[in-house]
């Protein structure tokens, strides 16, 4: 069998090894039997065992082993051992007389942290000291020192399920002898010579108030808003900045650019500086302080939503309540069920009071979290026969956790969310995604079903979505905007909706007119009203029952549950309509024969057809 093999020595080798792992019944057995195989097949005799790493099955050390195998052969018989061809070749070119190339010796780049990374924030605490000073600074000084400059936490985990912090960090200064520790038990550091060099390249970049310039490729951290033209230039605006010139662009948004299927969600242009500028900020329309507002019966309502002899009684006019400004503050509202972990409930509340934002939290009939304005008499509201002395604002955000987000999707819940915000009437949308680790399984099997959900809240629904790499970011990312709702509502007055004037039915009507005959105002609603027609319970009435029961079926959106509603208008009527037809194939498209004739997300197909008619038959 050895014989008939161009190199039968190698593989008579191969052979003895395959048969005793087979005997000792070893895993390595198949790995023999490939490279067996592949040595009798191949046609080509080799000179030196390390030629055959070209065959399948053979690796390096599978062919060390055969040159071992070799040598000892030839050791034996007094045979000379065939030379490697790499040696042959290197011995033949200096016969030839033709120079070895010189090898380039790789200069060692100079070590720079990166940008808010761990390292960065702690060589620039550790820099406060005086270079010539033989004190040092504890880990507790350490950390206060550096946890401003970095965008992680040095105290607490990034992930729940993880266990590092930015502190782990100091570990990679220790090994790069750019930091040196001494001192027991209360361990102290400081900066070694090069670690001193590393802090003055870092304070070279920096300008008086410690922030960084950077010129380079537009890669936002995340805890700035970013604004991009259509050009695909991106400026950054950094709200911590409190000079006079960003005091004026604090009114910028950058909620605006994602906003492609509303007709005029935000009215703005761009001014001389390159940003948007919001012209649907809070500019009272009356000096007075209550102004009326004449609103015609008739007026064009959203195209998802059905007309109907209810939508069209809008109020002709109403008085308005003037909030003028400096008597009231922006606060924000955070879920309380929104938490870091079950251990660690008060997570988010601290992380925000440590950047100066005042938060309250509390349960939210709808969203993660929003802002309204507290009104500094408690009593304010009360005189205009208001409830409370919150006003709600036209801003709401919406958080997904990367697995939240996927298990949204599974159970429906994506779309009830979407199609709640947008009878919520908030005008301001944002949905912040944290994308943590998946496992590969899961990360490849759902992979497309979220960017199609991430496009499809950009684009369908006119919702900003914001991305973030963790909970630290999402954080900074909601400080960054307290600051600039702050600086956009509290300068200016509100305009306030009476609450006698509100009705579930004429609410999203009324806003939508409002807003396209009064784009340069903001009127808004008590936080009470607002919490009683977000409710899933309080303003339903049998239209929305009927909606959500058409939802409840896998596969039925908000667009062609609304599709559905728009023929049979009570389920009652829709039951009784499936009794009417035949069992089989007649029952089963009849909602095919009403909405398959329609274009994008309203179609509905004949398998979703026959799906509906199982349940509801």
């Amino acid at each position: 069998m050895a014989s008939e093999c161009a190199n039968p020595l190698l593989l008579g080798w191969l052979k003895e090894w395959f048969d005793v792992a087979r005997e000792r019944n070893s895993k390595g057995a198949a790995i023999y039997k490939k490279a067996y195989d592949s040595m009798k097949a191949c046609p080509v005799v080799f000179n030196h065992p390390t030629e055959a790493q070209q065959l399948h099955g053979l690796g390096p050390k599978l062919c060390d082993r055969l040159t071992e195998k070799l040598k000892a052969h030839c050791d034996e018989n007094g045979l000379p051992m065939p030379e490697a061809p790499h040696k042959a070749r290197k011995r033949q070119s200096q016969h030839d007389g033709d120079p070895a190339p010189a090898k380039k010796t790789r200069k060692a780049k100079p070590y720079i942290p990166t940008l808010r990374s761990g390292p960065y924030a702690l060589v620039l605490a550790l820099s406060t000291l005086s270079e010539n000073s033989s004190n040092g600074l504890s880990k507790t000084q350490v950390i206060e020192l550096a946890q401003p400059d970095c965008d992680s936490s040095f105290t607490a985990p990034s992930d729940p399920t993880k266990f590092y912090t930015a502190w782990n960090s100091m570990k990679i200064l220790l090994d790069k002898d750019l930091v040196y520790e001494r001192g027991r038990p209360l361990r102290k550091y400081a900066l070694t010579e090069e670690g001193w060099e590393v802090a003055k390249r870092i304070n070279g970049t920096l300008t008086s108030d410690r922030k960084v310039v950077n010129d380079g490729p537009a890669t936002e951290p995340s805890d700035k808003v970013s604004l991009q033209k259509d050009d695909g230039f991106r400026r950054v605006l950094d709200l911590e900045d409190k000079s006079e010139e960003d005091e004026e662009r604090l009114e910028h948004s950058s909620l605006s650019r994602n906003r492609l299927a509303r007709p005029k969600p935000v009215h703005c242009r761009q001014n001389d500086d390159g940003f948007l500028e919001l012209l649907s900020s809070p500019v009272a329309s009356k000096p007075a302080g209550q102004g009326k507002f004449d609103t015609p019966a008739s007026h064009k309502q959203q195209p998802s939503e059905p007309k109907s002899a209810i939508d069209t009684a809008v109020p002709t006019s109403f008085e308005s309540v003037r909030i003028p400004p400096g008597t009231f503050t922006v606060q924000l509202v955070i879920d309380n069920r929104e938490v870091r972990a079950k251990t660690d409930r008060d997570y988010i509340q601290e992380e925000l009071s440590k950047k100066g934002i005042p938060t309250s939290v509390r349960a939210l009939g709808l969203g993660d979290a929003l802002w309204i304005a507290k009104c500094k008499d408690p009593h304010l509201l009360s005189r205009h026969g208001e409830e409370g002395d919150e006003i709600m604002l036209d801003w709401i955000v919406e958080r997904k956790r990367l697995d939240d987000l996927v298990g949204s999707i599974k159970d429906g819940r994506f779309h009830e969310q979407k199609f709640r915000l947008a009878k919520s009437g908030v005008k301001n949308v944002v949905y912040v995604i944290e994308e943590i680790s998946l496992s590969t399984e899961i990360a490849t099997k759902y992979h497309e079903a979220v960017e199609s959900a991430i496009a499809s809240t950009q684009v369908v629904n006119g919702y900003f979505v914001k991305k973030t790499q963790k909970l630290d970011d999402t954080i900074r990312y909601l400080a960054r905007m307290t600051v600039l709702l702050k600086n956009l509502y509290e300068p200016k007055p509100l305009i306030l909706i009476p609450s006698s004037t509100l009705h579930p039915q004429t609410y999203l009507p009324l806003m939508n007119h409002l807003r396209t005959t009064q784009p340069l105002a903001s009127h808004n609603i008590t936080f009470p009203s607002f919490s009683s027609l977000a409710s899933k319970s309080d303003s339903l009435n049998l239209r929305d029952v009927f909606l959500k029961m058409l939802m409840c079926t896998r596969g039925v959106t908000g667009e062609k549950a609304l599709e559905i509603q728009r023929t049979w208008k009570t389920p009652r009527e829709f039951i009784a309509a499936l009794a009417e037809r035949p069992e089989g194939k007649s029952r089963e498209e009849m909602v095919f024969e009403v909405a398959g004739g329609k274009v994008g997300r309203r179609k509905i197909g004949k398998a979703l057809s026959g799906k509906i008619a199982d349940v509801w038959a």
